[in-house]
């Protein structure tokens, strides 16, 4: 079902906020704003308050507009199968840029990271939604575990993200407990392993999956 604006206009208006707040709060900022962090929280980076505009563009907009555009270029049409999947992953996915964006224009506000956990949380409720999505992704070109094997292979598509699915959960999970107990630098620490780990195996498994396939070993 294409997207028509009465249906849009929810997702579009998520879209608006960070721009909105930010055109709130321009007249208030300084001209040079913190646009980087380290790991510990600390500001290492300044630039011109307009590079602040480049935010809303580059998160929940270009998701926006990338989710509007694929379906559309899909060769084999599998994402319009997805149906209402499709549109709840678009609606998650700019809510989550959204805010994220809306963080980081708050920070740079206030000069201060309020607590490097809270993106990383973040992320980690974003893992557990995707992985509960990812054994309805049809095999497409755009979205889920593209490796030339499950691209390849219907059933390995199919098996790989049945796997990716309960990893991504989990590790999704993890995630945000670290960000709830862990100090922020060892919560980084958690956050890259667990990301390396949920990422690399299901490739890996795709590859193992389509080479007993074709016994190739």
């Amino acid at each position: 079902m294409s997207p028509t604006l009465k249906s849009e206009l929810p997702i579009i208006a998520i879209v608006l906020l960070p721009f909105i707040y930010l055109a709130c709060i321009w007249n208030n900022l300084p001209a040079e704003v913190p646009i980087h962090w380290n790991i510990d929280g600390e500001i290492d980076g300044y630039a011109n308050k307009a590079m602040l505009i480049t935010i809303p563009i580059l998160l929940p907009l270009l998701v926006y507009v990338i989710f509007l555009v694929i379906p559309k270029i899909d060769p084999k049409n599998r994402l319009n199968q997805m149906g209402g999947k499709l549109q709840n992953i678009k609606v998650l996915l700019t809510i989550f840029m959204s805010a994220l964006a809306l963080f980081i224009i708050y920070s740079s506000k206030n000069q201060s990271l309020t607590n490097p956990n809270y993106p990383i949380l973040g992320i980690g409720i974003l893992f557990s939604i995707i992985g509960n999505y990812f054994k309805t992704i049809k095999p497409n070109y755009f979205f889920g575990i593209r490796t030339p094997w499950t691209l390849e292979s219907e059933n390995v598509w199919k098996e790989t993200h049945k796997i990716a699915g309960k990893m991504w959960l989990a590790g999704g999970i993890i995630v945000v407990l670290a960000s709830l107990i862990l100090e922020k630098r060892t919560n980084v620490t958690v956050f890259l392993i667990i990301t390396g780990i949920i990422t690399l195996i299901p490739v890996i498994y795709s590859y193992v999956k389509f080479s007993k396939e074709k016994n190739l070993i």
